[in-house]
């Protein structure tokens, strides 16, 4: 039976009630999002509320983390109440285009692990298909909405698959962002590219690429992938 939570050095996330676990994904996120002059932080599909657990973690910043999922906002506040940063996270279930019409306050950081698969075969579990699925908010949706609720200096920062990355990369592009990062994210050396970790701006700025390698062999991290993490995982 799989483990229903993931210790991190300063706080456990459930995760048996949610349709996407806590995977490798968020973590990277949530340990590479630069938070410095982040007073105010959106989390946009916040799932079991990882990626804002982390980011409160490394800074003191107001975090709102918006969730469609009942189950997910659910178990996601129970994280954030056992946490050390409860005063500082608030889960809010809504989508995000309700949320941009209620809410007239602007960003410093807006993150997110969304949905990715557009066309492929859906699950039979339903939340897990919205989890999953591009359905219930389009990558033109997301940049939209995101664009809308980003302060003037502010930033957005995504983790997709490659072909998905390189679409929103065009698609940003081509709706006034300017892509500022963008790391390739390899398992292992000489594994195919599996992410993209990006961020974009409203600004026109110089875009900084580079690759992350995961492990050097199974179980064996890279120092660069434990230096990114060493502040979250219990073994590092």
């Amino acid at each position: 039976m799989p483990n229903p939570y993931f210790s991190f050095k300063q706080f456990t996330v459930f995760h048996d009630k949610c349709a996407m676990k806590v995977g490798i994904d968020g973590v990277l996120l949530g340990a590479w999002v630069n938070v410095d002059h982040s007073t105010s932080i959106l989390d946009i599909g916040t799932g079991t509320g990882l990626i804002a657990l982390m980011l409160a973690q490394r800074s003191n910043a107001q975090i709102r983390a918006i969730e469609i999922d009942q189950n997910a906002v659910l178990q996601a506040k129970e994280n954030v109440k056992n946490s050390p940063w409860l005063d500082r996270i608030y889960i809010q279930e809504i989508s995000l285009q309700q949320f941009t019409i209620n809410n007239s306050e602007k960003y410093d950081l807006i993150v997110s692990n969304p949905p990715y698969f557009v066309n492929s075969t859906k699950t039979p579990v339903e939340n897990r298909t919205t989890a999953r699925h591009t359905d219930s908010l389009s990558h033109e949706e997301l940049i939209l909405n995101a664009k809308l609720l980003l302060r003037s200096t502010g930033r957005i920062c995504l983790i997709l698959p490659i072909v998905e990355g390189f679409q929103i990369v065009e698609l940003a592009i081509k709706m006034g962002l300017f892509c500022s990062k963008q790391i390739t994210v390899y398992p292992k050396q000489n594994a195919v590219a599996k992410r993209f970790l990006l961020e974009f701006c409203l600004t026109p700025t110089p875009r900084t690429v580079s690759d992350l390698i995961i492990e050097e062999s199974r179980h064996q991290y890279t120092t660069a992938f434990s230096a990114l993490v060493k502040d979250y995982y219990l073994k590092l």
